[in-house]
């Protein structure tokens, strides 16, 4: 019985062998991240804000705007629903109605107060303001390149409550929901560091692929031009950028303009590494092999050299997503970048830098929390990714 136990076990383990040996390389480098309990904790956590980005305008009651202000709740406290207080349990969550009055306790301003004995109970799925679900709206100079596309349209919501409004995160100073606010600057940041990205992507993939390949004076001239741009300090670039931008250009042409230049500055660090690998690469025998066949440049790079490299491509594009994302709330924050009302985690941002908030209005903070678990949920995945692409390195002794 013994024998036939052991004899079982040495079965799986050379299943297990065989299966870890003739795996793909996603196979083996999916494997070995799943076995990084970190980063697959930092994974779900940005799948999550990524949805919360994505649905914003299904999750928010309330339109981010100045059209959804609630003008008797300026900068409100966050209301968070209950389910019980001195008056008895509710199977329904609720808050207080609300009461705004001037008082002389603070030199007659308004004064917001609660009345405990009137509940707003919460409803779910609820209909509000009209949205547009993956909604591309491009207003850009003259009329060629004007977008409007949406795939969903509704005025559902997950929830509100009868007879007033509720606000998870508070107020700002103009009444404007912060809790909509948050969710559309994710959606408005990863959209700026998404086009960032495929703008950089494709050009380190030109400039690297050309450079590595064809090297002598084309590769001197390109990596000429690379450490030109790399030298380019960002700032007092995108200074001289907001002082040439027009004030009636629409947050839609500025949204896209930033992005194009972030990706424009951001492309030399992988193209340098795109070449350095195609460097090393362009004299293997299966490239040999492929241009005695009569495949062209272009066919040897995009099929033969560049797969490749593609695990480790994916993995600096992942590490430098939150970078991007960075960048535009940096911008955004010292007033360079998107302005109000476009929503922003950088616009948002900006808030935060007044002492009275500091003081007073301490639920501002609220989108700075959320920018904080972006960028460290896109590191910790990155360094997973980083990790897992080399498969064997386990194996290494």
């Amino acid at each position: 019985m013994f024998w036939r136990r052991k004899k079982a076990g040495a079965g799986v383990d050379q299943e297990a062998k065989e299966a870890y040996f003739t795996a793909s390389q996603g196979q083996l480098i999916w494997s070995r991240f799943k076995s990084n309990r970190t980063s697959m904790i930092a994974g779900y956590a940005l799948l999550i804000i990524i949805l919360m980005g994505v649905f914003a305008p299904f999750l928010s009651p309330y339109d981010p705007t100045i059209a959804g202000r609630d003008p008797n709740y300026e900068n409100g406290a966050p209301q968070i629903p209950k389910f019980w207080d001195e008056n008895g349990f509710s199977f329904r969550p609720f808050i207080y109605a609300t009461e705004r009055e001037r008082s002389m306790a603070t030199n007659f301003r308004w004064v917001v107060t609660q009345n405990r004995d009137e509940r707003l109970y919460m409803d779910f799925f609820v209909r509000g303001w009209n949205y547009s679900l993956f909604h591309i709206d491009w207003d850009l100079p003259g009329t060629a390149f004007d977008v409007d596309v949406a795939l969903i349209r509704s005025d559902i919501h997950l929830f509100g409550v009868e007879g007033g409004m509720i606000h998870l995160f508070g107020t700002d100073a103009s009444g404007k929901d912060i809790f909509g606010r948050t969710l559309h600057a994710i959606w408005t940041s990863l959209a700026v560091g998404t086009l960032g990205v495929l703008i950089s992507f494709f050009l380190a993939l030109v400039i690297g692929g050309i450079s590595g390949y064809f090297g002598g004076w084309i590769d001197s001239v390109l990596q000429m031009i690379t450490d030109a741009i790399r030298t380019v300090p960002p700032i007092p670039l995108f200074m001289a950028f907001a002082a040439f931008m027009p004030d009636h250009w629409s947050s839609e042409t500025r949204f896209f303009f930033i992005s194009i230049i972030l990706g424009v500055i951001g492309w030399p660090t992988l193209a340098r590494r795109i070449r350095t690998h195609l460097l090393t690469e362009r004299t293997q025998e299966y490239v040999l092999a492929a241009e005695l066949c009569g495949a062209s440049s272009s066919h040897v790079i995009r099929r033969h050299l560049l797969p490749s490299f593609t695990s480790y491509i994916i993995v600096d594009l992942m590490i430098s997503f939150p970078y991007m994302v960075r960048s535009e709330t940096a911008l955004s924050f010292i007033g360079l970048g998107l302005k109000d009302p476009v929503n922003s985690l950088g616009a948002l941002m900006q808030n935060v830098s007044k002492a009275d908030v500091l003081l007073n209005y301490q639920w501002y903070f609220i989108p700075v929390l959320f920018f904080i678990a972006l960028v460290l949920a896109f590191v910790f995945v990155g360094d997973g990714l980083r990790d897992a692409a080399d498969p064997y390195s386990g194996t290494k002794k």
